[in-house]
């Protein structure tokens, strides 16, 4: 009992992973336990892995079609996946089972949600506060509906609700930061984000979020920091890693500004000796030269699906061009080709004057 309480208090504490280790060393024992399953599917979900989450979720559902204690966040995990098709059967699902549940109504309410009848949802979330006032999830549900409808001032009120409701509530704090940042009362914002990033200090959205608020205040260091932190936890997203790059170069440190753009990319650069043999004479690490890594060896791969990802590898084309390392500069140009705006013909731009200087260094040898 002592080990289930312990590991209850984890979650709540958002020590995930040692929450995860605790609960699958029970599973040992109780491997038909759907309370440890249905705990497992939370780690999951704080953690943000959604994909390990929803299969636990399914499994949990197999085992016990008629509970419905945690299903409302397998519902939040189905938002998030933009599973619509599946949202809908666990909300019908959820109807036949218990009608007069606030988890029902909350799965309803995010069914609503994800089809943009932002209305809709909030009278159902609502009815689930009815059903029991104290279920913490809709507050900050409703919460997330007014950010979306431009109503900040509707869900400042329902954020307060929810961290009157629990103090360790991240969510509702961060949301309280996004509201006030909406209205640019960014002092406020960062004074929020700074709670949340105080429960969740490995999660990179809140020191992304606190970083941007500080860049908004001029308080470029400070921000440069946040987005560190946010990079050294797991920055799937790349958002900062990408604000880094445009922040070290509009300070003209263009080093590091290739280094974030690069990691942006889901590119790397390495020491010319760990990726070809070198002779028993090798130069020192200083004197190496970096040689970048290409996906599959070629550009092909370079992604370029958002703006931030065309910004990087127009500033990567400058950079290396600079550098006078054309192969590299062409490879970032050419991939910009495939597109159309701005971005294109400065590409062609630059692909014009490298064949230029390669001409009049031909020229002068």
């Amino acid at each position: 009992m002592f080990q289930l309480f312990q590991a209850h208090v984890l979650l709540d504490q958002q020590q995930n992973d040692a929450a995860r280790a605790l609960l699958t060393s029970l599973e040992d024992h109780f491997p038909q336990s759907t309370y440890l399953l249905a705990q497992q599917a939370l780690t999951s979900y704080h953690i943000r892995d959604f994909d390990q989450s929803q299969e636990q979720f399914e499994r949990l559902a197999a085992q016990d079609p008629h509970r419905m204690e945690s299903m409302d966040v397998y519902s939040n995990v189905l938002y998030v996946k933009e599973d619509k098709t599946e949202l809908s059967r666990l909300a019908h699902r959820a109807l036949k089972v218990e009608k007069y549940r606030p988890e029902t109504c909350c799965i309803i309410g995010n069914y609503y949600s994800i089809k943009n009848k932002h209305d809709r949802a909030i009278v159902y979330f609502h009815r689930a506060l009815k059903l029991d006032p104290n279920f913490l999830s809709a507050w900050t549900l409703i919460g997330h509906e007014y950010i979306e409808m431009k109503n900040t001032s509707a869900a400042i009120e329902a954020y307060r609700h929810a961290v009157d409701l629990n103090v360790r509530d991240y969510r509702a704090w961060y949301g309280l930061g996004q509201a006030y940042e909406i209205l640019n009362m960014f002092l406020y914002s960062i004074y929020y984000y700074r709670k949340a990033v105080a429960i969740r200090p490995y999660d990179a959205r809140m020191w992304c979020a606190l970083g941007g608020c500080y860049e908004k205040l001029d308080k470029v260091d400070e921000a440069l920091a946040c987005f560190h932190r946010a990079v050294n936890n797991q920055d799937r997203e790349g958002i900062a890693s990408y604000h880094l790059g445009r922040l070290y170069a509009a300070r003209g440190r263009q080093h590091e500004a290739a280094k974030y753009y690069l990691m942006h990319l889901g590119l790397r650069s390495a020491p010319e000796s760990v990726l070809h043999d070198q002779d028993e004479r090798v130069q020192p690490v200083e004197d190496q030269r970096e040689i970048l890594v290409l996906p599959g060896g070629s550009g092909g791969n370079i992604r370029v699906d958002t703006p931030q990802a065309l910004a990087s590898i127009l500033f990567l084309a400058n950079y290396y061009k600079q550098l006078g390392r054309f192969t590299e500069a062409t490879i970032f140009c050419n991939r910009l080709l495939d597109m159309q705006g701005p971005e294109k013909e400065e590409a062609k731009a630059l692909l014009r004057e490298m064949h230029s200087l390669e001409a009049a260094g031909m020229q002068f040898a």
